[in-house]
């Protein structure tokens, strides 16, 4: 480990509960209307690059703008400036962080929903379409394996990441966090072996959400693990072999901010870097096409 300071982990303020839901019918009281809601996303931030990949690879430009975010939030609380006025006016009084992603409701100027998982799931159903390039990101009769792929992306990989770079504790945690990473990466890596995506043979939610799991991997969590881990974690051909031919897919690596990424994870973070932050992975900007959304400068 270095003394490097860099500018633990990057501390993402949880997203308020806005939890609105968008139905089929007037009864829900958001039913999909082209052009009714709005997005709000910082492409630096993950939940936010699960949904513009998940926007683009629906087609959804002409029917649910996109209002992209700076990339580093610039209220002291950790949300973005420009969102406020939308929070204040969907909670009376509303004194927390202004975070993205939002999905708004351009007819009553009030958030429907800030729960990421919501947002994609109501995406695929409502808006998504049946035409024959818009993939089926939900397959049918695959919730059980999709929530399985899940579970490995929150907890063995970036939990698990988490807590295996995480300043301060002691060796035998790290070094059991580190364990629990590369089982996962294991599990991942043999479904890969026989498998073009990682849900069966058609791409699906799930290979976004892997796919953006990796990237912070490597973007993020390894400037706090120690070259030795960083090499270790690279020991996968297959599952890396996926990552870099999904960024040069069009929908996936054309929202890929580095720049920003790394804006955001020096802003936010009060750790210290170590070696394996000098080995990467992965060369990001030499897999992704021309981008397809410029984030505001």
């Amino acid at each position: 480990m270095s003394a490097t300071p860099l500018t633990a982990l990057p501390s993402f303020p949880s997203p308020p509960s806005f939890r609105g839901r968008v139905g089929g019918d007037a009864r829900s009281g958001h039913y999909a209307v082209p052009r009714r809601y709005h997005l709000h996303l910082s492409l630096s931030c993950p939940r936010c690059l699960r949904i513009a990949v998940t926007h683009n690879l629906l087609g959804l430009d002409d029917i649910l703008p996109v209002s992209l975010l700076p990339a580093v939030p610039d209220d002291p609380d950790g949300g973005h400036s420009a969102l406020r006025p939308l929070y204040e006016a969907s909670a009376h009084r509303y004194s927390g962080a202004a975070t993205a992603p939002v999905l708004s409701d351009d007819w009553t100027g009030r958030i429907v929903s800030t729960h990421t998982p919501d947002i994609l799931c109501d995406l695929a159903l409502w808006f998504g379409g049946d035409g024959p390039s818009r993939p089926a990101l939900y397959p049918h009769g695959a919730n059980a394996e999709m929530e399985a792929i899940g579970r490995l992306c929150e907890l063995g990989i970036n939990e698990a990441a988490q807590r295996a770079g995480q300043p301060g504790a002691d060796d035998a945690a790290r070094a059991a966090a580190l364990g629990s990473l590369l089982h996962a990466l294991d599990a991942l890596e043999r479904r890969l072996t026989s498998q073009h995506y990682i849900v069966g043979g058609e791409l699906s939610a799930a290979d976004v959400q892997l796919w953006v799991a990796l990237v912070r991997l490597d973007t993020v969590h390894r400037w706090h693990l120690d070259a030795a881990a960083v090499h270790r974690i690279a020991d996968y051909p297959h599952l890396w072999a996926y990552a870099r031919r999904l960024a040069a897919h069009p929908a996936f690596g054309s929202h890929l901010d580095l720049d920003g990424i790394a804006s955001r994870h020096h802003a936010q973070c009060q750790g210290l870097e170590a070696a394996g932050a000098a080995v990467q992975i992965i060369d990001w900007a030499a897999q992704a096409p021309d981008r397809a959304m410029a984030p505001p400068g």
